[in-house]
């Protein structure tokens, strides 16, 4: 990203996201609301006499046009299996995404609604059987230009920059060091021992605050982060506790999706390597967004001894996980 873009990005203003808007032919009411994201930029805007919009202005060389389109193109193809999905909007041509001087953007319903209740047996399952019907979609082809999950992309490279980038604290950076590369040893391992999954289609980072309920049932949000990858990346995430709790939940959801797809129990192996290639992708992804002025003020503590402490604790726990029987499916 230039300079000049990021400049551009981070100093988005009301009045040029408001002119992207109409120009697209909605003309707004001047409500205008900063939702909870630093990836991208993303508001609610009011819409006179019409129902509330979400636009989303895409950061700058993240994703090309191409990829943008490959996840539009996936939503529009799981809206067609009437999997509730919440898919960008189209103008008059079928053009999804907009340009506004350097910015991208799309524009998407506003759609309520509330976490699930990972209490609830049935709404897990309701859930388990949501998440087979998106991938049996996500299965009928692969992406081309979004990029697959793999340990090199979220483990090798997100630890390497970390090191590189001199955000950790100088008498933490040999202990960080040991500690990752044990862990991609045994992350390895695990993938090993799951042998040759199936990669398909995902959501890739479908956790409770991007599932929504409501009175019609469950609704998926924010398919940023889609690519390729084993199914169990969009199941893990709900899953939490203790074993016997988490095989529990496990249980459920996996009743609702085998109703529709078959399951590879040996995906049950890349739980917990999945879970600290997030965490390890976490900390370097702050890391590579820290020159956006939005991230210092949302992690003030990141590269204070007391932020990679902990998290090396939390990596160190992760490591424990790692030499757990993995969670059994009956």
């Amino acid at each position: 990203m230039s300079e000049e873009e990021a400049a551009a990005f981070c100093m988005l203003s009301p009045d040029q996201i408001l002119n992207a808007i109409e120009a697209q032919g909605y003309p707004c009411d001047g409500h205008l609301l900063a939702l909870n994201s630093y990836e991208n930029r993303v508001y609610q805007v009011g819409i006179e006499d019409g129902e509330t919009l979400i636009a989303k202005f895409y950061r700058p060389e993240r994703w090309s046009d191409k990829a943008i389109l490959e996840e539009h193109g996936f939503s529009d193809e799981l809206d067609r299996q009437e999997i509730p999905v919440v898919s960008p909007l189209r103008d008059h041509s079928g053009c999804s995404l907009f340009y506004q001087g350097p910015f991208r953007f799309a524009l998407y319903p506003r759609r309520g609604g509330r976490a699930p209740d990972l209490e609830d047996p049935e709404q897990l399952e309701q859930l388990g059987r949501l998440v087979a019907r998106i991938h049996n979609v996500g299965a009928s082809q692969a992406f081309l230009s979004r990029p697959r999950l793999t340990i090199e992309s979220f483990g090798i490279k997100s630890y390497q920059y970390l090191l590189e980038a001199g955000h950790i604290p100088p008498e933490l950076q040999t202990p960080y060091r040991t500690l990752a590369e044990s862990l991609l040893e045994q992350i390895q391992i695990s993938f090993d021992r799951a042998g040759d999954v199936t990669r398909l289609r995902l959501h890739g980072d479908l956790h409770p605050g991007n599932l929504l309920w409501n009175d019609t049932g469950p609704h998926i949000v924010d398919l940023d982060d889609a690519r390729m990858g084993p199914a169990i990346q969009d199941l893990w995430m709900f899953l939490s506790g203790d074993r016997l709790y988490a095989s529990a939940r496990l249980a459920d959801l996996l009743e609702g999706y085998t109703q529709f797809r078959d399951f590879n129990p040996r995906e049950l192996h890349l739980i917990e390597p999945l879970r600290t290639l997030r965490m390890m992708h976490y900390a370097a992804w702050i890391a590579r967004r820290w020159k956006d002025p939005a991230f210092p003020r949302a992690f003030p503590h990141f590269g204070s001894a007391n932020f990679w402490g902990e998290h090396i604790l939390t990596l160190r726990e992760q490591a424990a996980a790692l030499d757990e029987p993995t969670l059994v499916w009956d």
